[in-house]
């Protein structure tokens, strides 16, 4: 499934496709009034309300609405896999709740930071070393729903001018009780004297319906060798 969903992913980076669920879709623009630390627009929350939707449905409903497209039907009956319609009932809304970031790097073993994080004693939630490559693994799980479009932000500043702004679509997920993961592609930090220090960062999950289930504002470092890890 892995496979599948990130044959949809998007990324936009600088550093100084719809499932179809029985829903109709709008194209409509919503203006933010949200401000960050560089003074400017929160782009990703003009970008998360972009797209507006109609009602959502529950899963029994969704099936039952589509029991005569043969196609749409087995779409959904494979997206869904073995749940137990019994477990979710008509619940509308999906809950998707992140468990753990992993930062994985070759060169030391694997950090895992429990979701929210918690900082250190300077007020870090992590630390990364200059010029090494790495990669972030989230955990989460999904229940009650289908989760339609669900798409990662992350904004980095330093010194009050932002330095980074990703988007990744991450795709759609079917409730399951086993946790997802999804692995972000590699990264390389910023090397050099200059490149250490306090970074401070906002990152985000939201879904198609514009519904954010995880928006965490947090502080790491930039430094010399890698942290030890606890």
């Amino acid at each position: 499934m892995e496979d599948e969903q990130k044959k949809g992913k998007e990324e936009e980076q600088d550093y100084d496709g719809h499932g179809k669920h029985g829903r109709k879709y709008s194209t409509t623009s919503v203006g933010s009034t949200d401000v960050e630390e560089d003074g400017g627009a929160d782009d990703e929350d003009v970008d998360d309300k972009a797209v507006v939707l109609g009602p959502q449905m529950g899963l029994k409903e969704q099936l039952e609405m589509d029991k005569d497209d043969e196609s749409l039907r087995k779409w959904k009956e494979q997206l869904l896999g073995n749940i137990d319609l019994n477990d979710v009932g008509e619940v509308l809304d999906p809950e998707v709740h992140f468990l753990d970031l992993t930062i994985l790097t070759p060169d030391c073993p694997d950090f895992v930071l429990p979701i929210p994080f918690v900082p250190d004693a300077k007020g870090f939630a992590f630390g990364l070393k200059d010029g090494s490559r790495y990669r972030l693994k989230f955990s989460f799980t999904v229940s009650n729903n289908i989760v339609s479009g669900l798409r990662y932000t992350n904004q980095v500043w330093k010194t009050g001018v932002r330095v980074e702004n990703t988007k990744v679509m991450l795709g759609t997920f079917s409730p399951q009780k086993e946790p997802y993961t999804y692995e972000l592609e590699e990264e390389t930090t910023p090397s050099g004297y200059f490149a250490r220090g306090s970074y401070s960062a906002r990152t985000k999950f939201v879904d198609d319906d514009g519904k954010c289930y995880l928006d965490m504002s947090y502080h790491f470092e930039i430094r010399k060798d890698w942290p030890t890890p606890a």
